[in-house]
């Protein structure tokens, strides 16, 4: 790539920045085309070209450009004479092609409607109708877990492996299409990472590459995580590029699906939102519904916490920190903190319908 190449490149990336800052400003025209409009054949095509095959195309792209990235460092930053000019119109063209392909593909999502909107629903709740809400769960929970396990002390095993349960999101994402317009969820593209193992020390379950909108689904999780993660990932896909609303159509979509199995993991990650968030409001309304749970749903709980306990390791917080700017950075201005709004989603959707 020419010099004058690379300082046009690095003089569009603030051009870039305003523009996106000011359509940021009109969330009814990105939803209406952008996100319901030119993304969806973007995506479609997109996992057309990268779906069928049996691996993560993403995942060797990321690994190449880290390869490259560390032989950009040892060649042009640690070196003696450094160019700095050169290394600054090297780094300035990057990042605007990465920015630039990054919303075009998928980021300009972040921007969209929000889901309370969407849905026509309040994003408020008070703390009563999160009691009545949470109740229900428990309710549901309990029911469930007893069909799937008469003996109340064992824990609910998932019988699907990931491929399975890969398979079963599609005629899941099928019978909420009708309350969510456009999330038929096809072609499909989601796979385990071939970076599992660095996923889960730096302890996510999954992520989405934007660029060749394939959905990676960590392969070491527990299978009982496995279909909201799933659910979760393939939600960006389809256009939902905030945490939370993710996190909501998630639930939403393992809980209507016909599947007992996907109907517990579903509520049971709904419920604990819910309990999460009354646990801050009030520990002790809180432990009393916990009391009222089936000992094996606890059970549940515990084997994930164990799970993500044993990779525990001092670069994780390195890893959340980063995430956490990256969506504040992303029209999530409370960052990590911006996963409480799902409970407002759920609490609000399903006050009258559980």
């Amino acid at each position: 790539m020419q010099s004058k190449t690379k300082l046009y490149l690095t003089f569009l990336l603030p051009v870039q920045f305003i523009i996106i800052k000011i359509l940021s400003f009109f969330p009814e025209f990105i939803d209406r085309f952008y996100s319901n409009g030119v993304f969806v054949y973007t995506s479609k095509a997109l996992r057309y070209v990268f779906g069928w095959i049996p691996f993560s195309f993403g995942d060797i792209g990321y690994s190449i450009l880290i390869i490259l990235l560390i032989r950009f460092l040892f060649r042009e930053v640690f070196r003696k004479k450094v160019q700095w000019k050169k290394i600054l119109l090297d780094v300035g063209a990057t990042i605007s092609i990465v920015y630039a392909a990054f919303h075009l593909l998928w980021g300009m999502n972040y921007y969209r409607l929000p889901m309370h909107e969407i849905l026509e629903i309040e994003d408020q709740y008070s703390e009563a109708e999160l009691l009545m809400v949470s109740e229900k769960l428990i309710k549901r929970a309990n029911s469930i877990h007893k069909s799937l396990e008469p003996d109340d002390s064992l824990s609910i095993v998932m019988p699907y492996d990931k491929e399975e349960i890969f398979e079963k999101t599609i005629p899941a994402y099928e019978q909420i299409n009708e309350v969510i317009p456009n999330l038929r969820y096809s072609p499909k593209s989601i796979k385990k990472s071939l970076l599992s193992i660095p996923l889960t020390y730096m302890g996510f379950s999954g992520y989405l590459n934007p660029i060749t909108n394939e959905a990676q689904v960590n392969g070491l999780i527990l299978n009982y995580k496995a279909p909201t993660t799933s659910c979760h990932e393939e939600a960006h896909q389809l256009g939902f590029a905030k945490e939370n609303e993710a996190n909501f159509i998630a639930a939403l979509t393992t809980m209507n699906f016909d599947d007992p199995y996907f109907n517990y993991s579903g509520t049971t990650f709904a419920l604990k939102f819910c309990l999460n968030d009354l646990y801050l409001r009030d520990e002790q309304k809180a432990f009393c519904l916990i009391e009222k749970l089936r000992p094996g749903i606890l059970k549940n709980y515990k084997e994930v916490n164990d799970f993500w306990m044993s990779y525990q390791n001092p670069l994780e917080p390195i890893f959340k920190s980063t995430y956490d700017t990256y969506l504040k950075a992303n029209n999530q201005p409370k960052g990590m903190e911006t996963y409480s709004y799902v409970v407002a989603l759920l609490v609000n959707y399903y006050k009258d319908k559980l």
